[in-house]
């Protein structure tokens, strides 16, 4: 039977962020990466100054969902406030972090094409090559953020000798009881038709308020408005389509790696019920399921976002097995 983790935060700084020691301060690059002829954009950062003795930092992948963009998601300032950056709090931590935007996304090209799951795994296959060649890494962590987890998961399928650790936050199996995806699902028929969906201020504002409100700042959802905006106001939609026509898009019996399931007490994405059907079927008995208190689905952008950081850096540091 599934065994959900509660954990108890340990101290960290005061900060919600548990940001890095002044003398780690994380440094970013940007790099291109091309799948046949999309060019895509992907963001790496490393404390400062990057090691240059010893074996290479672990490497931790970030994927961004459906409506936002890598940066924005991963990277995102918020004016007279810190600590809103995976980014940072992970780079602070000793990690090689790096995210990309996907096809449609942020810096990356503008094709005909719906950036489904599918295309989702196609870029994240061309982008941990990339990876690999610049690390010297042939495996490396991901944390996937909502339809972000769906194309990490799918890849860890896709690619499983280039997975660690695997975390999943804001994630759907089959969609069972979902609130969120049955009011979406009364809009298949656009989704299949169309290959752009209209993603304005309000809709931003929408992911913050539509599960609980009050589970974040609303100067976070301004800050995200303003960031994504700059790309413009409208966003791909096979994502959508995917998990409101296709589910399941993910067949845990073929996650091979260890995985930790985070999902926020009010989240509307996904039921308890729904992930945990899938938490029992994944393999490796290497395996967490996190439900985090006075969290929405938005993870990384809540009040409660410490604690995130907290059970995701516990997972990926794992001690190894001493039984075999």
């Amino acid at each position: 039977m599934a065994q959900a983790l509660i954990a108890r935060t340990l101290p960290m700084p005061d900060d919600q962020s548990a940001p890095a020691p002044a003398d780690r301060t994380a440094t970013r690059s940007d790099y291109t990466v091309n799948k046949g002829e999309v060019s895509l954009a992907v963001y790496r950062k490393r404390p400062a100054p990057v090691n240059t003795g010893g074996s290479a930092p672990p490497v931790l992948f970030l994927v961004h969902g459906s409506s936002n963009s890598a940066l924005s998601s991963f990277d995102l300032s918020v004016a007279g406030q810190g600590g809103y950056s995976a980014m940072d709090v992970f780079a602070g931590l000793g990690f090689d972090v790096w995210t990309m935007d996907h096809e449609n996304y942020g810096r990356s090209s503008r094709t005909e094409g719906n950036s489904d799951i599918a295309s989702g795994v196609a870029d994240l296959i061309a982008a941990t090559e990339l990876v690999m060649r610049e690390t010297g890494r042939e495996r490396m962590h991901f944390m996937g953020e909502s339809s972000g987890a769906l194309r990490a998961a799918a890849f860890a399928m896709a690619r499983p000798e280039r997975i660690g650790r695997l975390v999943l936050n804001a994630f759907t199996y089959t969609g069972r009881n979902s609130p969120t995806l049955a009011k979406r699902a009364e809009q298949v028929e656009f989704f299949r038709t169309h290959n752009r969906r209209l993603r304005d201020r309000a809709m931003i504002r929408s992911i913050f308020t539509r599960d609980h409100p009050g589970t974040s700042d609303p100067a976070v959802a301004e800050a995200l408005a303003e960031a994504e905006l700059a790309h413009g106001d409208q966003v791909p939609t096979g994502t959508y389509l995917d998990m409101t026509a296709n589910l399941p898009v993910v067949d845990p019996l073929k996650v091979l790696a260890p995985v930790m399931i985070v999902r926020g007490e009010h989240d509307g994405i996904a039921s308890e019920e729904d992930l945990l059907d899938f938490f029992r079927l994944l393999p490796n008995p290497d395996r967490q399921f996190v439900v985090l208190p006075g969290a929405a689905h938005a993870l990384v952008f809540g009040h409660n976002r410490h604690q995130l950081w907290h059970v995701v850096h516990a997972f990926l540091t794992m001690p190894e097995r001493r039984d075999r």
